[in-house]
């Protein structure tokens, strides 16, 4: 059996840069473990199979694998995924989009050249200390925003979002891999476990994402589905209304551009991201 596919960079202003991104075509046929071997063969972050397209009414479904696990809700492999949909798959072009994962539907809307997710409801989860931080990580006490608490948030998938004073500790940001993933397995409520450290300066949004898989500590490039718990802790805590952009990936070379587009009214989060998506490649995987 061979599956088309197409590669391309998500959240970049341009070629190789953003987050890297497979997606493969007509995979209803496929078992869950050849989707995660094809995911772990690619290795990307993520790659996603579409297992089914309904052009008429401008939607389709997918599933999301990292190199080690199924993803509920990621948010590069939505915009990357919907970008070939709508560029390069479903004839008439359309600006609106549907996309179906396991954790739901999500609305997708494309505007030039940018394409935004609609994010679900944001949950709050423990509030952590940052004495923890100082035993698995090269942080100090002066190194944390202490305006902020520092909270675990989920939007589909979660993730532990640490506030820091300056973007020279985010640069200079080193984890222990053994006490990491103690701290993380011990503390995060679910199956995902993520960090992610942001930072302001001089006006402008800086974040890392770092989690374990195979036992390994891993940095994404550009984290759509942290994006939005991000804006959902900015919207809670920060400003009830934020039009910014994300700047993810400055410290690995893959800079990533995340724009923020979020609103609070009353309890409701309005929480949109978009990203700009760069074609890199298409072909044929035998199965």
């Amino acid at each position: 059996m061979k599956l088309p596919f197409y590669i391309v960079d998500v959240f970049a202003e341009k070629k190789y840069a953003g987050n890297q991104l497979a997606v493969f075509l007509d995979a209803k046929n496929l078992s869950t473990e050849e989707m995660q071997k094809i995911a772990r063969e690619i290795n990307f972050a993520e790659s996603t199979f579409i297992t089914e397209i309904q052009p008429e009414s401008n939607s389709a479904a997918i599933r999301i694998f990292t190199p080690e696990k199924e993803m509920q809700f990621a948010g590069h492999p939505i915009i990357g995924t919907s970008w070939v949909l709508m560029n390069k798959i479903v004839e008439n072009n359309p600006q609106n989009f549907k996309l179906s994962v396991p954790i739901g539907e999500i609305p997708i809307q494309q505007s030039i050249d940018l394409v935004w997710l609609q994010a679900a409801q944001p949950q709050f989860w423990d509030v952590f200390s940052k004495e923890d931080f100082l035993s698995f990580s090269n942080l100090k006490n002066t190194d944390f925003d202490s305006e902020f608490q520092i909270q675990e948030v989920t939007t589909g998938s979660a993730f532990v979002i640490v506030p820091l004073k300056e973007i020279k500790a985010l640069d200079n940001l080193k984890l222990d891999l053994v006490k990491t993933n103690e701290w993380l397995i011990a503390n995060c409520k679910t199956a995902h476990r993520a960090l992610y450290f942001y930072c302001f300066d001089k006006g402008e949004l800086y974040s890392r994402m770092l989690c374990v898989e195979n036992n390994q500590l891993v940095e994404d490039a550009a984290t759509g589905s942290a994006s939005t718990c991000l804006q959902a802790f900015l919207l809670k805590y920060h400003s009830q209304e934020i039009k910014s952009v994300n700047h993810q990936g400055d410290f690995m070379n893959r800079p990533s551009r995340i724009h923020f587009d979020g609103e609070l009214a009353g309890d409701n989060f309005d929480i949109k991201i978009g990203g700009k998506t760069q074609f890199i490649a298409k072909g044929e995987w035998e199965v």
